[in-house]
Parts: C-alpha cells; structure tokens; sequence
C-alpha cells in the first residue's frame, strides 16, 4: 500500500507543478502561450514560444520583444524575462536558437536563429513594427546582435544579458564590434559575478567591466562606466546603460534583479502597456511549480520501479545482493577517495582535449554532450583498470561475478538481464511519456534553472540512438566498481545509500568550491583556461546529476542484486536528458 501510495504523490507533485506553472506562466489566463514552428528563409524549421497578452490585437498592435537563451539552453530558459515582458502588455518570441530545442542545426546557422526570428516577429498583425526589442543571454545576445545589424531599421532597443558585441575574445561568434550609435539604445545587464567576464568584456573580473575599454567604446566614454547612468540619448537611439545585478552568469536567470533591469529598459525605450513596476515580478513562481514536477518525475522513477518488482512477471528479479566482497578498512577508504578525486582532478583536462579530439560530425553531432563522453568513457577506463588490480587480490577473499552483481547467485543470468533491460524501459518510458502529456496539455516540462527534463523530437531520437550505448558502457562499469568494491557492509538502506552518493559527487563539489570560491571573493573563476568556463558551468550540473543516478543505481542494485536495470536505467535518463537539452553543432539534414 505505501508503494502505491508513493506513487500518487509522485504523479499529483508532476500534475499539480505543471498546473501551477501553467497558470503563472499565462499570467492567470491573461496571456496566450503557443508552442510554435516556422520555416526560416532557408527552409529550416525555428521552434519557439510565443507569448501574446490579451491587449495584442490587429486592431491594436503591441511592442514586440524576442528573447533568446544563451549556449546549450532552450526557449524555456529565458521564462523569467518571457513572462514579465509578456504581463506588461508586450509580445515575446523565446526562439529556439538553432541547433537547440526543436530548431533545425546547425548552431549559428541564420544568425543563430535570430534573423529568422526577427523576421517573423514582424510578420506578425498585432505587433507593433516600431516598438521591437531584442532581448538575450550570453549566446542569445550575439544573436541579438547579429540579427541587428542584419536589420538595422527593424528594432528599436536591445537588451544583452551577461552578452557583448564582438570583442578580440568573442568576435568568433559575433564579428560585428560595437560603436557608440550600434546597437540602438543598448542596456547591458552584467552581473558582478560573471563567470565570461573575460570572453565578452576582456575583464579577468565581472565587477571590473565598468572599466572596460572594450565596453568604453560601445558607450561613447573615455571615463570608467557608471553603473545605471543613461549615456546618450533614446530619442536618437543612441543610449547606453550598465546595470549589474548581484548574481552570476547562469543566475541572470534566477535573478529578479537582472530580470527587472531588462523591464525597467524596455518599458523606457519602448513604452508602457500595462504599467506593472519591474519590481513586481511572479516568474519565480513557475520555476518552484516545474521544479516539483522534477522532483516528481525523478522520485516516479523509483517509486514505478518498486511497484513493478512486486508483480510477479518481475519477482524473479528480487533478489538482494548476494556474496559481497567490498573492500574493507584503509582499502576501502583507498578506492574512496580515488573515486572522488580521479573525476574532478580529470574533468577539466579531459574536457579540454575531448574539446578538440572528438568534433562533432554526423555519428556524434552535439559538441559538448562528444566532450562529456570522452570525459566519461576515459575515467571508465580508469576505473576498469583500478578495479581489476584490486580484483586481483581480492579474489582470494572470494570476490567473484555474483560478488559484483554481473551473475545471478542463482542461475538465469541471462534471463534476469533481459527482465533488467525491460524494466529500465518501462521505467523510463512512463516517465518520459509523462513530460509528453504534460508538455501537450499545459505547455510547460520539467525543469529547475538550467537543469530540464523535456520531449525529444524525432532527430533528438536519432541522435541518442548514436550516445547511449557510450553512456551504458560507463553506467555499468560505474555500478560495478560503486557496489562490487565501495558497497557498504554495515548500516541500514537509506545510510548506504547516503554512502554511495556521498563517494560518487563529493568530488564535483569540492570541485565547484574551487572554481567559485575565488570568483565570490572578487577574483577570476577558478578555471585553467578561458575556453574552458562553458564546462564550469556544466559543472553545476554535473553535480545533482551524479548524485540522481548513485541513488538509482544503488537503490535498483540494493532490491534486484545485479547492476543491469540500474544501469540502463541510468543510461536511458542521462541520454534524455543531455541529448534534448544539448546543443547540436552539425547539420544532419
């Protein structure tokens, strides 16, 4: 009855988070949200939300604003601006970058995305074609202005958050430098601990940009930049601001600070519909609403799982682990901490050479998740070998296959692997079925900040044909070194559990603890190389996601006694979700 129980609750914090977030992010009924595509002026296919309150008619055309989310983002991330943009009478077109979410790859293609984007928003019949404003983050913000100089006359103020015009850092991805006229009236939303402070501004310090000269330039100033100052003038297009709200690069986000700075712009350049102050925002709300939907979707996991094993198609699988033989005192504490260390100590000069040893190319076509794997796959390596010497010596303590959970203490091995695989599918199965229906019924999917669990499309599908295979190699190889040699021998369920998370994520922790430390005290982030501050912030995430799949892991290993629904089911979620949430960088059209 308690499994059942579990269940439901998982179910209604699903349903119920999506309800609340839908209702938040229509303003109560105020604003229409619509999933949308179109075509770009070459054929491909843009993905977008677009917000339209009720104010916005042919009759009466409103301002206008396109948002744009920054690198290995989707449209739901820029929500917060989307939403108070939207309650204020505004139109808002949150593009799909290309090459993210449901836009056609590759990155970069069109502008990003933003010329297409900024095209359609004015075909649109009640939108107001004088009052446009582009609005992005990092990423998002080069596309702004690439979308900008392609249509010059075609917006009227523009919003770059945690963003620059090209720099000597940045002109790679945004060639167009900017000048004390372009963009028009310019406001840039940098926040003190802006982990790109370098790459978009050529200051090792995010709160040192008001001495930019790079920055200087844009704002027509030989002088250190005051924040909140207008520079210029809005009647000639001409005006420049910096604001700098108290938060970092991603947080911009989670910021109503920032959030309400871009308002406090827009609602000065082009003009006032519904005069809320940019102080009274609800966005956060919507992200508390998706964020137990997560938590919902990640607890049906197990709470599915544990319903299933009870019936009997799936009760040969209960079994609890049988003849372990961990390794025991200073050895142990040996593999511990070797577990820690090794992924941490490695992350970034394996994501560095993965970087440029494993290009993205039609078998594998999203650059960041190629990185991520070659990290992965050569700690898998590593692991394999440290396991082996240990097993070595341990064998004689009678370690074997059943020790490890590769063979069934009780014959039907292979039956019991094909029952394993079955059960991950279903698993996961119902629980990506149920972001579907969420996603169709209430526009919304399952979400916190920058981490988000959400449909895939049809291409998503094939690519991750291609990844998880890499993905379950590890996960395997993962779960047999986690509970072969690191199981607990003593303590209850839940502490074994605690264990086993605490020696698979403790080193990411430390890890972000010696990247932000030093940026929260007023110096560089802790990175070895600029190019390399994308996978800090990867990093953020890496953290919960190992402890998301040590808990399943352990907990499918603790009630089955063999490593394999673990694994696929771990295999199957972090394919989802990296695949549909990642960048693809090659065009597979």
């Amino acid at each position: 009855m308690k499994g059942k129980v579990f269940l439901v609750i998982t179910l209604v914090m699903m349903v119920v988070g999506a309800i609340v977030a839908s209702q938040v992010q229509t303003d109560f009924g105020r604003i229409a949200v619509k999933d949308i595509r179109f075509q770009g002026k070459d054929g491909a296919t843009r993905s977008a939300l677009l917000y339209v309150p009720a104010n916005a008619t042919p009759q009466t055309p409103a301002p206008a604003i396109q948002a744009i989310h920054g690198y290995i983002n989707s449209r739901e991330t820029q929500s917060g601006f989307a939403i108070e943009f939207a309650r204020r009478g505004w139109v808002v077109l949150a593009l799909d970058q290309a090459g993210h979410g449901y836009s056609d790859p590759p990155v970069g293609d069109s502008g990003y995305g933003a010329i297409d984007g900024l095209a359609y928003l004015r075909s649109l019949d009640f939108v107001d074609k004088d009052k446009i404003g582009l609005e992005g983050h990092s990423m998002g913000g080069w596309a702004s202005v690439i979308a900008a100089a392609t249509f010059p006359a075609d917006y009227a103020a523009m919003v770059l958050a945690g963003s620059s015009t090209g720099t000597k850092y940045s002109q790679q991805y945004v060639p167009i430098p900017g000048t004390p006229v372009f963009p028009r009236n310019l406001a840039l939303v940098f926040s003190t601990y802006d982990e790109f402070s370098m790459l978009m501004w050529e200051t090792p310090v995010a709160r040192d940009v008001v001495t930019s000269d790079a920055l200087k330039n844009v704002f027509g100033t030989t002088e250190t930049i005051e924040p909140g100052k207008i520079y210029g003038s809005i009647e000639e297009g001409t005006a420049r601001v910096l604001y700098q709200p108290e938060t970092t690069h991603p947080g911009d986000h989670l910021s109503c600070e920032a959030i309400g700075y871009a308002i406090e712009w827009f609602q000065k350049t082009l003009g006032d519909v519904n005069p809320i102050p940019s102080t009274s925002q609800i966005w956060y709300w919507k992200e508390i609403a998706t964020l137990v939907s997560l938590l919902g979707c990640l607890l049906f996991i197990f709470a599915f799982g544990r319903l299933l094993l009870q019936t009997g198609f799936f009760s040969a699988l209960r079994e609890a682990p049988q003849n372990p033989k961990p390794a025991q005192g200073g050895g142990w504490w040996v593999a511990a901490i070797l577990m820690i260390l090794i992924p941490a100590i490695t992350y970034f000069p394996l994501t560095g050479i993965g970087n440029f040893a494993v290009k993205a190319s039609w078998l594998f076509p999203q650059q960041v998740t190629n990185t991520l794997m070659f990290w992965l796959l050569v700690n898998m390596l590593i692991s394999l070998i440290l396991f082996a010497v240990w097993h070595l010596f341990n064998r004689k303590k009678g370690g074997n296959s059943v020790s490890y959970g590769l063979v069934a203490s009780g014959g039907a091995t292979v039956k019991k692997i094909g029952l394993s695989v079955l059960l991950a599918f279903i698993v996961i199965g119902a629980a990506y079925l149920s972001v579907v229906v969420i996603s169709a019924i209430f526009t919304v999917d399952y979400r916190f900040w920058i981490m988000q669990l959400k449909p895939m499309s049809a291409m998503h599908f094939q690519i991750a044909l291609r990844y998880v295979i890499p993905f379950l190699l590890f996960y395997l190889v993962f779960a047999v070194v986690l509970h072969g040699q690191l199981r607990s021998l003593v303590g209850s369920f839940k502490s074994r559990m605690i264990k086993a998370v605490v020696v698979t994520s403790l080193g990411y922790l430390l890890l972000l603890l010696i990247l932000y430390i030093p940026l929260f005290l007023g110096r560089p982030l802790g990175v070895p190389d600029v190019l390399l501050t994308l996978y800090a912030i990867v990093a953020i995430q890496v953290l919960p996601l190992f402890m998301i799949v040590t808990f399943i892991s352990t907990y499918y290993f603790e009630k089955t006694g063999l490593i394999y629904s673990g694994a696929v089911i771990n295999a199957l979620f972090i394919t989802w979700y990296i695949i549909a949430s990642q960048a693809t960088n090659f065009p597979l059209k």
